[in-house]
């Protein structure tokens, strides 16, 4: 994860693969046991595709901005995974970023179709092909565990799935910009002032012409 902290502290640009397509999980666990998973590639991009709005977030709770606008939020899959780039004007979230307290990306998702594998060993394998993208979250703290919730509709009950992938990168690059100052100084030269430099060029040029005789 790369944040950039304004010069003027009103506002940080946060960027940085949110999941990366692909690769396994950490050991993740259901109602059957431990098991690892994979976002599949293309599974982003058909979320997004769907033109459905997917909000940033503040660990999963205050909502910050959205896909609405690109100014707030802009995700794109490619073939790494799902990067996310964002400009975030909230105090809390930059107060945590001026004391580096920023932690990683999460993200909330409503599987629409996966399949599973079980190893010779016995080791399940989730595959999530498609989904509804719900939200992308800036996080101040690591949770200790993967996290779901059920939210009631008027089509019915949906589990809400969350996620922290583990960080492509080391840690978290902080960039703090600085306010610079350019002074144009013009510097005047007087005729004497030039004549002396002529003279000095000139004597330098004998001395030259001298050395190699």
């Amino acid at each position: 994860m790369r944040v950039e902290i304004r010069a003027d502290r009103k506002s940080i640009a946060v960027s940085g693969y949110v999941n990366v397509v692909g690769r396994d999980s950490r050991v993740l666990h259901d109602k059957q046991g431990p098991y690892v998973e994979q976002i599949m590639p293309g599974a982003f991009a058909k979320a997004l595709a769907s033109g459905s709005p997917v909000e940033l977030r503040w660990n999963h709770q205050k909502t910050l901005g959205s896909t609405k606008n690109k100014d707030e939020l802009e995700l794109r899959e490619d073939n790494i995974g799902l990067r996310a780039n964002a400009v975030v004007s909230d105090a809390d979230v930059i107060s945590a970023a001026d004391r580096s307290e920023l932690r990683g990306w999460s993200f909330g998702f409503v599987k629409r179709k996966d399949h599973w594998k079980t190893d010779e060993d016995g080791t399940r394998h989730r595959f999530v092909d498609e989904m509804e993208l719900r939200e992308v979250s800036l996080l101040d703290k690591t949770p200790a565990y993967i996290a779901t919730s059920v939210e009631t509709r008027d089509d019915g009950d949906i589990l809400v799935e969350y996620r922290v992938d583990e960080p492509l990168e080391e840690g978290v690059d902080y960039i703090r910009q600085t306010e610079r100052t350019t002074e144009d100084k013009t510097t005047t030269l007087t005729p004497e002032d030039e004549s002396v430099m002529f003279c000095a060029s000139k004597t330098i040029e004998i001395y030259k012409m001298k050395r190699r005789m």
